[in-house]
């Protein structure tokens, strides 16, 4: 009876020891994953990679230890409802939460702002996509608003722009987008760099997904030093076309597998040569390139390329342009060295938002594919203040010309004041005037109550006219005097940019 019991104790003991090295990568915090893969577009040609990489990124995280919530082929309200539904499962998951953003479909920027895009978009004009699709910064500041430890967000989604109505008239890729602006635990990663487009891939996955599916299961593997080796084994697959880009202002540190028997990981021979990030603090951008001038020195072509790729920052680039320039990776490296700067200041321009900003721009990239883009904008911003209406002048008073707020007569009068106003001590002025023209007010106020009473044709009582008007009896004419009072009291009261 013992035994078949003692067998099954040992199993479980077995299978907890074996899963016990990568439970470690999760102990003291949650994890939560939002997965999506836009492929079955109805207006463009479907992206049959999407889904595949929202499958395999699924079972991934799934096997890192998120709960993972997969939505593929959304509609616009399917996909803000999707990121309302992970918001709420993000903030009920506690303070010690990882929360991440895998996107694989169709993006595009309009106007420097960069959108996902539904699969039931259909764009006729440039000025369709923001009304159809769902912007990036609505993504980022729903998560960026929430008590989270870490947000990471992972987009491959810089693939051609598939639309003819905008062919020629927006940019070419997304847009840079700066983690160190918004709240602080953050990174973002493009498939491509900014202003590029992405390939689809001929394979199951697209060259960014297989990237990330191979070298993320590396255990005890920073996610910066991961997002390094992705970059290059995706530059590798292109054959240079394509260079994965991120943001990062991350606090603390974040592996996707972690174990606790010390292992660490293979040692990565171009991050050991890259320049801390201590060191760059505080160096001008002519600094920092003759660093990479120091650790470039020597250095055969091919490993001087893959380590500044690595890197991908604009002063690695600058320095391995100056000393290699033969092909093939010399008119690369250039080449990405030119689109990175103009990014930069595209960027700079969308920021600052105003007409020499943009024509700062345009007088450096006169022929760039955001040219029109930035004329556009250009003109938007003078019509915006060419039309904005003058001030109000503060020391204006506006009391004086409301004529709620002018001396107006008191509101309508009783014209059966109650028992309690009666035996009110009237004013001086009135008392007097009452105790002269009326003596009979000498008796007590109920008699007077109940004796006076006028008939109801007979018009209010010389008390309550003047009440209602502030002037003296004697006019001789209750009603008119009464309706008087009336009257003066109603006259009185009478986108981005």
């Amino acid at each position: 009876m013992r035994r078949p019991a003692f067998c099954n104790l040992l199993l479980l003991a077995v299978l907890f020891l074996f899963a016990l090295p990568f439970t470690q990568a999760f102990a003291g915090e949650s994890r939560v994953a939002l997965v999506i893969g836009q492929s079955a577009y109805r207006a463009v040609p479907p992206l049959p990679n999407a889904a595949n990489d929202a499958k395999h990124m699924a079972e991934l995280l799934i096997s890192a230890g998120f709960a993972v919530t997969s939505a593929g082929d959304l509609s616009q309200n399917d996909m803000r409802q999707a990121i309302s539904d992970f918001a709420a499962k993000v903030s009920a998951a506690g303070p010690d939460t990882v929360a991440l953003v895998f996107y694989a479909g169709h993006g595009l920027q309009i106007d420097g702002e960069n959108f996902l895009i539904p699969v039931d978009l259909d764009p006729k004009r440039e000025a369709d996509v923001p009304l159809q699709a769902v912007r990036l910064n609505d993504l980022l500041n729903t998560l960026g608003a929430l008590h989270t430890r870490m947000r990471i967000l992972m987009l491959d989604a810089c693939r051609d722009n598939p639309f003819p109505a905008l062919n020629g008239s927006t940019g070419h890729g997304l847009a840079m987008v700066d983690t160190k602006a918004g709240a602080p635990g953050s990174f973002i990663s493009y498939s491509t760099s900014p202003g590029s487009e992405a390939e689809d891939g001929n394979g199951e996955d697209s060259p960014y997904t297989t990237a990330v599916l191979s070298i993320a299961k590396q255990p005890n593997l920073p996610i910066e030093q991961a997002f390094k080796q992705i970059r290059v084994a995706v530059n590798q697959a292109t054959d240079g076309r394509q260079i994965p880009w991120e943001s990062s202002s991350l606090t603390t540190d974040f592996k996707f597998f972690s174990t606790d028997n010390g292992q660490q990981p293979a040692t990565d021979a171009l991050a050991a040569l890259a320049p801390s990030k201590a060191t760059d603090a505080g160096q001008t951008e002519a600094q920092r390139i003759q660093v990479w001038r120091t650790i470039l020195q020597g250095k055969e072509p091919k490993v001087a390329y893959d380590l500044v790729v690595s890197e991908d920052s604009v002063e690695a680039y600058a320095a391995f342009v100056e000393m290699f320039q033969a092909a093939p990776y010399g008119p690369r490296i250039r080449l990405l060295l030119e689109r990175r700067r103009q990014m930069v200041a595209w960027a700079n321009a969308v920021a600052v938002n105003t007409g020499p900003s943009y024509q700062t721009f345009l007088a450096s990239y006169p022929n760039s594919d955001l040219a029109a883009t930035a004329r556009k904008l250009e003109q938007r911003v003078q019509n915006r203040t060419i039309a904005a209406p003058a001030p109000l002048a503060t020391t204006v008073a506006l009391g004086p010309t409301c004529p709620c707020s002018t001396p107006s007569l008191p509101a309508t009068p009783t014209l059966l004041p109650a028992k309690k106003h009666v035996e009110e001590e009237p004013s001086p002025p009135v008392k007097k005037r009452v105790e002269k023209s009326t003596p009979k007010h000498k008796q007590p106020p109920e008699e007077v109550v109940v004796q006076r009473r006028p008939a109801p044709e007979q018009g209010p009582p010389p008390g309550a006219v003047l009440e209602g008007i502030g002037i003296g009896v004697g006019i001789g004419m209750g009603m008119g005097g009464g309706m008087g009072g009336r009257g003066g009291g109603m006259e009185g009261g009478g986108y981005r940019r």
